[in-house]
């Protein structure tokens, strides 16, 4: 280990000498000389901090008042909500989802926005020529807004554009093709990616520019790079959607200037992504056919109330081993109502193969929806159809008893408004003051088998 040297400093001018003496050299002072701890005397020699100080950073108060950084509107009132209400000045923001599911649409449909509005952008493009670029923008109608567009990967020559120009917004597709020059390693590459990413982030503090970076998915789900990378940023978002459908959800999973969990849904179209303001409608399946196998859910998407169909399949298995399969919802959670049916309710899905979806390619994560995915499994195991009139909400604990599910009151009133008149919740959910529909309480899950009925050797 490097054993730091001593350091002396005078306390009136600053001079460092390396040994203590009454008078300083430099202005004379007597007694001014004061011997100084170094900032590191760890780690080898070379790689420490050392004796060298740094400048004293400010310190303010905790208390005070700040005005919030002013938003941008693209006219995109989707992209907006997901941002959590319009992009913030000087934010970082980054994009990511599965190849084709329409990222560089939707950035080239809210860069057009925000140039229509006023604000200048700059839209720099990796992947694609110019010329695809402007077929696209005629595809969906915005060839005539004033986005300025670039197509460059270099890094320098990028910041330097940017710095001579000025935007208020800049967008950069995608961060995998940049390269700097002062990192010996390929595009795309953990270093390469790591110092784009901190040099763009960088900029756009200094420079009050909104940026908005596009980056590629893994076949986990997640942005490619090191996780780092999101930590440098100040919004992530996540565009998602099943290639069979035509629906896409603009999730938010983390905002420093908004709501996270936050979610945008589009439709995408031929002319490019089009806004759905009642993904409720969208997602809830035709309620004058009801079959069995099939429950509403009351769930909360960030701030918004959604409604949604759950859909489950219970089948006799001929496998020595049934097969559990869950498309839009967590299988482990799928599991664990399966084994408090059969412990705690008596019902046994022992011998039958289980299919669970959530329509229209939404992913529903919270744990509300434990009861909505149990009235499923047992309306398809006693073939009777769940009310059309009824939705359901509520978590199942591991002792069958069910929790109240936070926000009741929006995912109430929502399904007022798609006209719903039943609402099966759990015990101590209080009703809508002045709503219309009837508030079913059940208190454990044993009450909700019972409203199904039991066959003959599951009393």
């Amino acid at each position: 280990m490097a054993k730091a040297s001593a350091r002396y400093v005078c306390q009136n001018c600053g001079a460092v000498t390396p040994r203590w003496a009454g008078r300083c050299d430099a202005c004379g002072g007597w007694n001014t000389i004061v011997e100084e701890a170094g900032l590191s005397v760890a780690g080898p020699e070379g790689k420490s901090l050392g004796a060298k100080k740094g400048r004293k950073a400010a310190l303010m108060p905790l208390a005070g008042e700040e005005a919030a950084p002013p938003r941008l509107s693209s006219g995109v009132g989707e992209f907006d909500r997901a941002l959590g209400g319009g992009l913030a000045q000087g934010s970082a923001v980054l994009l990511g989802g599965d190849p084709g599911i329409g990222k560089s649409t939707l950035m080239l449909q809210a860069m057009a926005g925000w140039a229509r509005n006023g604000a200048k952008t700059i839209y720099v493009s990796g992947e694609e020529a110019a010329a695809q670029i402007r077929m696209r923008a005629a595809r969906l109608g915005v060839s005539e807004s004033p986005l300025m567009l670039a197509t460059e990967t270099n890094l320098r020559d990028i910041l330097t554009t940017l710095d001579a120009e000025k935007p208020a917004v800049a967008a950069i597709d995608s961060i995998q093709t940049l390269w700097a020059d002062h990192v010996e390693s390929a595009p795309g590459s953990v270093a390469q990616l790591r110092a784009a990413v901190h040099e763009l982030v960088s900029f756009a503090k200094r420079r009050e520019v909104a940026l908005l970076l596009v980056g590629h998915v893994t076949k986990e789900g997640q942005i490619a790079g090191p996780r780092v990378v999101e930590h440098m940023v100040d919004t992530v978002l996540y565009f998602e959607g099943e290639r069979g459908h035509q629906f896409r959800i603009l999730r938010a999973v983390k905002n420093r200037f908004g709501p996270a969990d936050e979610i945008g849904v589009f439709e995408m179209t031929g002319a490019g992504l089009s806004e759905v303001r009642n993904p409720s409608a969208l997602f809830l399946g035709d309620r004058e056919k009801r079959a069995p196998g099939a429950a509403v859910f009351a769930g909360i998407e960030g701030t918004r109330p959604v409604l949604v169909e759950i859909q489950a399949l219970v089948a006799p298995s001929s496998l020595g081993t049934p097969r559990r399969a869950a498309v839009g919802c967590d299988s482990a959670r799928l599991a664990m109502i399966l084994a408090v049916l059969e412990a705690r309710c008596g019902v046994s899905f022992g011998a039958q193969d289980i299919y669970v979806a959530v329509s229209g390619g939404l992913r529903v994560t919270e744990p509300a929806a434990d009861l909505a995915i149990a009235a499923a499994l047992l309306s398809s195991w006693r073939d009777k159809s769940t009310p059309a009139e009824a939705a359901f909400f509520g978590e199942v604990s591991l002792s069958g008893a069910l929790r109240p599910a936070p926000q009741a009151d929006a995912r109430i009133k929502e399904a007022e408004k798609l006209g719903f008149t039943r609402i099966l919740a759990p015990d101590k959910t209080k009703p809508l003051s002045g709503g219309t529909a009837r508030l079913d309480l059940l208190e454990t899950l044993d009450d909700l088998v019972n409203r199904f009925g039991r066959p003959p050797g599951h009393e």
